[in-house]
């Protein structure tokens, strides 16, 4: 959107999908990169083809554990992605039968362990940490997700308030998404520099752990977990 063909045919804000899904909320933006469970709270309209799923570990979502996940009774959550707060909730419910407290917690672990059985690790604090060297069980919530069900994990799509000509815009998104794919070198390059990261970790998650081109399967896999998120947030647990 801001070096490709499309440059220019929206006005830009750069926030976190979930304040860009308050963003919509307030109307104060008609389109933005959402996460996939603000769906069962707003009604807006998918733009087909783009967004961010997994179709295996995923990597910057961890679930990191002091025992065994079906005997987790608290759970320290970064809550700043609403999505991955209920993927965890899917999981640990679903496939580990844990009945269990959760609290929102700033993402640190250590601090995170000291008051709670487990913690919820996303992002650039999940991508800090290595995993195979933590004295830690721990689970990354992309693979658990695909294991489990056999579809791909979507964690945003972008979405447009009603009323918004959302097919209209779809082949903008898809060109700037592959534009940005045909230059991953240079994004590599410049998100490695800007964020403190080693390149090779950078293009590993980008082109390896992250899809971008949503598909028949991406779409299955929104829709069960859309079922399955709606069913665990009625049984409550709030974060």
């Amino acid at each position: 959107m801001l070096h490709g063909e499309q440059q220019g045919l929206f006005e830009l804000e750069f926030r976190v999908p979930s304040a860009c899904a308050d963003r919509m909320a307030t109307g104060d933006a008609d389109i933005g990169i959402v996460p996939s469970f603000e769906l069962t709270r707003q009604d807006l309209e998918i733009i087909p083809g783009t967004g961010i799923a997994c179709r295996g570990p995923v990597r910057s979502i961890l679930l990191v554990s002091q025992r065994p996940a079906r005997e987790i009774r608290t759970l320290a959550a970064d809550s700043s992605s609403r999505t991955s707060v209920q993927l965890a909730r899917v999981i640990l419910e679903k496939r580990y039968g844990a009945e269990y407290t959760a609290v929102g917690h700033a993402p640190d672990l250590n601090a995170m362990l000291r008051v709670a059985d487990a913690a919820l690790i996303i992002g650039d604090p999940a991508l800090r940490l290595d995993p195979k060297h933590l004295p830690y069980e721990v689970h990354d919530l992309g693979g658990e997700w695909v294991e489990m069900t056999g579809f791909p994990m979507v964690f945003a799509v972008w979405a447009a308030r009603k009323g918004v000509p959302a097919r209209k815009v779809e082949e903008a998104f898809r060109g700037s998404c592959r534009y940005g794919l045909e230059h991953i070198d240079e994004l590599v390059e410049a998100e490695a520099a800007r964020l403190g990261f080693p390149p090779p970790l950078v293009s590993e998650y980008l082109t390896r752990h992250i899809v971008h081109e949503l598909g028949l399967r991406e779409y299955e896999g929104l829709e069960l977990f859309l079922r399955y998120a709606r069913e665990t947030d009625r049984a409550g647990h709030t974060v």
